[in-house]
This record gives C-alpha cells, structure tokens and sequence, in this order.
C-alpha cells in the first residue's frame, strides 16, 4: 500500500512533533527491548546465573540492528510480537539465544518500556509547559497595566487587566508544571515480577535465594535509569498509573482549551488576537476573514485528551485479578496518542502565546462605553458615607444602569449614568462629582498591576528555572 491508500493518523502527519512520534515510533520501543534484556542478562548474571560475558556482549554489539522484516514474519507465525523480537534478537546475536527472556513474561519487555517512554514523555511535555510559560511571561509584564474589561457570566463586570487575566492562563499551566513533576518523581519501573508478580520463576532461577531475587529486581532498575520499582503487582504495572497519568495530560488539555476559548472570544471582541502570518488564509469563501483557526485547534485537540481518562480508568477497574488481556489493543492507541495529542496542544499554545496581538483602541473604546458602570461601586460607597442606605443606593443605581444600558445599546446615546445619578435626590448628599472627575481606569483596577509583578517574581520566575528547554515545536498545516 502506499502511503496515500494508508490510514495515517493526523497526529502524526499534522500535528506532534518529531521528538514525540520517534518517543513511540517502533524503532524506540524494540530498542528499549533490546536494552531491558541486556539489563536482565546482565542482572542475572551479577547474580551468579551461569551466563557468559560474551554472549551479553553480542547482545549489546547488535543491541540496535533490528531487522523489523524478519520480525513481522516471525509475528506471522508465531501470533506473538514479544516471542517474535526474542527470536529476532536470537538470529542477531546466535551466541545469546539461549539466555534472552530467561525467566521474564512478555510484561517484562512491554511494561517495562511503557514505563521509560511515559517519563520521557511527560519530560518532553513539562518542558513544553515551561516553553508556554516562557512565551506568556513577556506578554503578562508588558500589558499588566492595559485596562481593560473582566467579564463574570460573559457579562461585563468590573476592570482587570489584560495582563493579569494572562496570569490566570499561566497559573494553569504553573499547576500542570507541579503535577507532571509529581507524576514523574513517582514512576518506578515494573522489574521483574513474573507470570503473576510472585517472582516464581526468578526464585528458581536463583536457587531460592530471596535477597537475589530482591536484588534482581534493584540492580535492573538502575541500569534503566530508574531508583524505584514497583512493590508489589501482578504480571503487569497497575493500570492504575495509566489513569493517573492521563488525568495529569487531560488537566494540560484544559488549561489550554481554558486560554483558547477565552482568546477566541477576546478575537470575536477585536481586542486580543492570536498570530496570523503574511500569507494565511482565514477562509477559502471570505478572503477577508481572519479566524482563530490555532486557539480552535488547541481546543478541539484538548477535548480529545480531556476525554481520554475515562477510557484508562476502565481499563485499571476492569484488570481481572493478576492481569488480563483486554487492556493490551487498547493502551496501543491511547496512551502514545494522549501524549501526541498533548504535546500537539502545548506547541500551538506556545505558538498563540508568542504572537498576541493587543489592539489598545479597540480594548479602551469598550472599556470606556462601559466605564461609568464600573464606577457605581463607589458610588455606592460614597453614598453610605454620607448617610444613605446601602438597600436604596443599590436600587436607585440598578434602577439608573438599566434605563442607561437599554439607551446606549437601542439608541445609540452617551453613557450619562454617572450624570443621572449625581442629579438623583438619593445621593444628594454624596459629592458624586469626584467620581465623574477620576475616569481613570486604571483606577478601576484594583491591585491587577501588582498582582501580576508579584506572580511573576514569587511563582513563574522560580518554577522556570527548575525546567528544560524544549526542543522547537513546528505548527503544520
């Protein structure tokens, strides 16, 4: 077949990156196979299994020629991939045959790299996470102090900032930050557990000898880089560190579906934008639009994700007793493709992140239709001060905003609410004219400014520099 009578999912020909498909591309997994048997023979052998050095070191001489070609017709054969590479790796090194797989179920090989490829994978996305961070704190500091309108229940509501409400973005993301490293400092390696996680077969390999077997267990997980192993299991990892994991990518996904809706709809305000280059198309029909096609994909990436959870959590309920086989077909799909997924979203939200464009205008034109509104709040204050009811105050002033809101939007007049207001014989003994005198609206927006300083001095700046660079994520297509 040919690549254009193929089925080949868009995660991989639009959307993850490279270093996230080569993370579970065929090639990594065998040889992260390959690798986990050397780690076994050599364990074994420390240990005093008769096997010799040379046939560990032909392991190791064609530790990455896989002949996937052979391994597919032996798979033909034997309806078994595992048993398939064994045999595989036995034509490559003849002088090992006998000692590959000793003692080990095909859980060994398979769990065992899941485990490895789940911690460089969640790296390569904490790394992302801090790339996303990285863009949204230049962008936090230069707006902290553009006013501009919040909004409770889509409506406007009081003043914030525009660089204040990135923070809420990016606190998000700081939470990500924190429960991918927890996720990561927690993984251990499955070891070698056996058929039904007992270590029968290791026992017996190692004359009954309890602290080898012990050993075994220790000295295969410092080779694969690992200081833990799992306690205790069946023939498998608890599928349970499945769900876990997937939840942590599926909080990701909406942290960014969170910072795209709210830029999509900032978009359809004119305010903030999300980059479009030089010779983007918005619309194959209206040449003259320009959609939010970026923060569109971010969210319907992250639904994807978001709804990915689900399917792991059923699958750790359903592990009958010591294992079952059920989960196998399933994990194939869902775990590689949760992580491209992931990694897809945090490079478009990285993306959008660098290139916001703030159109001021427009964002003061609205602040200012809407102003007079926000500054009944101290009216009302005033109001008590001099001797009013709390109770009447507010009724007068909704009485007021109502008429003046239905005029400005039927009528096209100017907002006099504050004129009305001062002229209402309820608030005769407030002097409301210094209200109407400072319309300044950075006035109106409490301590956003000095929120944002010090969320970037106490929280971002120190948990950026506990975080890698990622390599450069592409936005295709």
């Amino acid at each position: 077949m040919s690549d254009q009578e193929r089925y080949a999912s868009p995660l991989g020909t639009r959307y993850a990156s490279r270093e996230m498909q080569e993370l579970f591309g065929e090639r990594r997994r065998i040889g992260l196979w390959r690798r986990l048997w050397i780690a076994l023979a050599e364990g074994e052998r420390e240990l005093g299994v008769p096997i010799p050095e040379a046939a560990i070191a032909e392991m190791r001489a064609t530790v990455d020629d896989v002949d996937f070609a052979l391994a597919a017709k032996y798979e033909a054969r034997f309806r078994h991939d595992v048993m398939a590479h064994v045999h595989t790796y036995g034509d490559a090194a003849p002088g090992a045959r006998p000692y590959i797989h000793l003692g080990a179920t095909s859980a060994y090989v398979t769990d065992n790299a899941d485990l490895i490829l789940a911690r460089e994978a969640l790296r390569l996305l904490l790394a992302r996470l801090g790339g996303v961070l990285k863009a949204l704190l230049p962008f936090a500091e230069r707006w902290r102090a553009l006013p501009t309108l919040a909004y409770t229940h889509l409506q406007p509501a009081q003043l914030t900032t525009v660089g204040k409400r990135a923070t809420l973005w990016m606190q998000d993301f700081a939470q990500d930050v924190e429960e991918l490293q927890h996720r990561i400092g927690g993984l251990a390696l499955l070891g070698c557990k056996g058929t039904t996680g007992t270590q029968a077969s290791f026992l017996t390999l190692l004359n009954g000898d309890q602290q080898k077997v012990r050993r075994l267990d220790t000295l295969i997980a410092r080779k694969m880089g690992f200081e833990e192993v799992v306690p205790v299991s069946g023939q498998t990892y608890p599928r349970k560190t499945d769900a876990l994991i997937l939840a942590a990518l599926a909080s990701i996904a909406q942290s960014a579906s969170k910072m795209a809706a709210d830029i999509r709809h900032l978009q359809h305000l004119g305010e903030v934008l999300e980059p479009f280059e030089a010779e983007q198309i918005g619309s194959s029909a209206m040449a003259y639009k320009r959609n939010p096609m970026r923060c569109e994909r971010i969210t319907s990436l992250a639904r994807y994700v978001m709804h990915l959870p689900a399917n792991a959590s059923e699958t750790a309920a359903q592990q009958w007793f010591e294992r079952t086989l059920d989960d196998s077909a399933n994990r194939r799909i869902v775990l590689p493709e949760a992580f491209l997924a992931t990694d897809a979203v945090l490079i478009l939200a990285e993306n959008v992140a660098r290139g916001l464009e703030v159109r001021e205008a427009v964002i003061r034109r609205h602040v200012l239709r809407e102003l007079p509104f926000m500054a009944t709040e101290r009216c009302l204050m005033l109001g008590v001060a001099a001797g009013g009811d709390r109770q009447t105050l507010h009724e007068v002033i909704r009485r007021h905003s109502m008429d003046v809101a239905r005029a400005v939007a039927e009528e096209g007049t100017p907002n006099d609410l504050l004129e009305r207001l001062a002229a209402d014989p309820a608030f005769a003994s407030a002097d409301l004219g210094a209200v109407a005198r400072d319309l300044d609206p950075l006035h109106h927006c409490g301590r956003a400014p000095e929120q944002v300083q010090e969320f970037v001095r106490d929280v971002v700046v120190p948990l950026l520099g506990r975080l890698a660079d990622a390599p450069p994520g592409e936005v295709r297509v």
